[in-house]
């Protein structure tokens, strides 16, 4: 039985990886290709007009982080970076903190409906991906802005005297992003709660527990991989969002997508733009690491 193993023919013991190897191919080219490029692009020294000179550099990785003074020569934290990382992160998380309060009762609500409702509540969650992303965030922006609907209804009933400036700022980003990326935090959870028998809550209820108790330690626990993956899908685009706070921003609230676009743009600076795009790509991958890991925790628990 031992020889027969290794006298099979090379298509047989190869078969699986010849039959990947299109899709490997795809993958490389793709994928991998253009990200290597990046990579090289972020050790070079930047062209005076744009592009780069073939000669090594870490400044860009240096300048990241970190700048010199232009009068002096003393090093410093590259404040201007820094506070938008900061702005990158903090929104993203609100954004998910957010879309998570919203998106777990929307899941609940479609999770308990009869079956043949379902689909019905489904298809609205999803009738907004079938708009452009720019039409969706100049949708919001109608809403908002001192002339939007929100501020006429709440002066015409009274509530305020004058428009409230929403536009531009850092709330106005929030919602876009809010409004873009829900539906990625309610699918997961909705998957989570569609395969939940609800006869454990039931059972909960029999045994004299509260709601709050019910939720905590009936309905969370199960649909924890649905949370985690929602959050994961919310996060890492709105941490590389650039769309929303270009227009939502007005260009005065950059996040971490607009920096590196201005980079490669204005700047002049592609070795920067490309560690910016590095960094937030090891950022990235570092919350799927976590994703996986958690999920994984989590499917061993319930193993």
């Amino acid at each position: 039985m031992a020889d027969a193993t290794y006298t099979r023919p090379f298509s047989e013991r190869y078969s699986h990886w010849i039959l990947l190897s299109p899709a490997l191919l795809i993958l490389f080219v793709a994928a991998f290709g253009p990200l290597f490029i990046v990579l090289i692009y972020s050790f070079l020294t930047a062209g005076d007009y744009g592009g780069v000179v073939w000669s090594f550099s870490t400044d860009a990785w240096f300048n990241v982080f970190a700048e010199r003074d232009m009068f002096d020569d003393t090093l410093g934290f590259a404040d201007a970076h820094l506070a938008i990382f900061w702005r990158s992160f903090r929104l993203a998380a609100v954004t998910t903190v957010v879309a998570l309060i919203f998106g777990f009762p929307t899941a609940y609500f479609i999770a308990t409906r009869p079956p043949k409702q379902r689909n019905l509540w489904m298809l609205l969650i999803m009738v907004p991906f079938w708009t452009n992303l720019l039409i969706r965030t100049f949708a919001i922006m109608e809403l908002i802005r001192n002339e939007g609907v929100v501020n006429s209804l709440l002066m015409a009933m009274g509530v305020i005297n004058e428009p409230i400036q929403m536009l531009y700022t850092d709330f106005a980003i929030m919602i876009g992003m809010l409004y873009v990326y829900l539906p990625l935090m309610v699918l997961p959870i909705y998957a989570s709660l569609e395969r939940f028998d609800f006869a454990l809550v039931e059972a909960a209820y029999d045994l004299y527990a509260n709601r709050l108790r019910v939720l905590w330690r009936v309905i969370l626990p199960v649909t924890k991989p649905g949370i985690i993956a929602g959050s994961i899908l919310v996060m890492i685009p709105a941490l590389g969002a650039y769309v929303t706070p270009r227009v939502l921003g007005g260009g005065k609230r950059m996040m971490l997508g607009n920096l590196i676009e201005l980079q490669f743009g204005q700047g002049r600076n592609w070795p920067l733009g490309a560690a910016l795009a590095i960094v937030l790509l090891i950022i990235v991958t570092a919350s799927m690491i976590y994703y996986v890991r958690a999920a994984g925790k989590e499917g061993a628990g319930h193993g």
